[in-house]
């Protein structure tokens, strides 16, 4: 029996094929690492808008008990100003039945920005709400026709910079350090509403 030597040709196929492995290999490799980074890009993401979601729950939360207690509407201007706004790095005011209404609203509000709806170790560890959440209310003056409007601001520490917004609550409270892309409050968040109470015909 004559045993056949390889030709030239049929050595180049398995070289070819050798290679191909290697390109399919590498191909794969970037198809993975694409599909790692778009992973994270999606929790980034998913982050944001639960932070925005638990923000929008908050700022409709104050609203209503706003608008239920029209008569002192001005009152949470004071309890939760601009300059000083309640939540993340503030102790809130104690609930106490001795307190007016808009106190124990105040409170309550502290409270569920510095996550109290949802806590571990017998409330040690609040973890419900957005990460550095702070609240405020601007009173923004009467209109001619007597209308009070007031807006409500709820701000958060967001994952990624973009745009500062044009809001003053909680500004200069979430830059990064020295270098930080967080800087100059580009990873502030904030959602707002205005609040009209209109005036009652006498």
């Amino acid at each position: 029996m004559v045993k056949r030597r390889p030709t030239s040709a049929s050595r180049r196929e398995r070289g070819a094929s050798m290679i191909e492995v290697l390109v399919a290999m590498v191909v794969i490799a970037f198809g993975l690492l694409g599909m790692a980074g778009l992973q994270v890009r999606l929790q980034a993401s998913e982050m944001e808008a639960y932070q925005r979601t638990q923000a929008m729950l908050l700022l409709g939360d104050l609203k209503g008990r706003m608008e239920s207690n029209r008569l002192e509407v001005g009152q949470y201007a004071i309890e939760a100003p601009v300059a000083s706004p309640i939540g993340v790095d503030e102790d809130c005011p104690v609930f106490a039945s001795t307190l007016t209404r808009v106190k124990k609203d105040i409170s309550q509000w502290c409270n569920a920005l510095q996550g109290a709806a949802e806590s571990t170790d017998a409330g040690a560890n609040r973890m419900g709400a957005m990460v550095g959440g702070r609240g405020c209310v601007e009173d923004l003056g009467t209109s001619g026709s007597g209308d009070r409007s007031l807006r409500i601001t709820v701000a958060w520490q967001g994952s990624t910079p973009i745009a500062a917004p044009t809001e003053a609550c909680g500004a200069g409270s979430y830059n990064g350090a020295a270098g930080s892309a967080c800087r100059d409050d580009l990873c502030r968040r904030t959602v707002s509403t205005i609040v009209r109470i209109g005036k009652l015909a006498s």
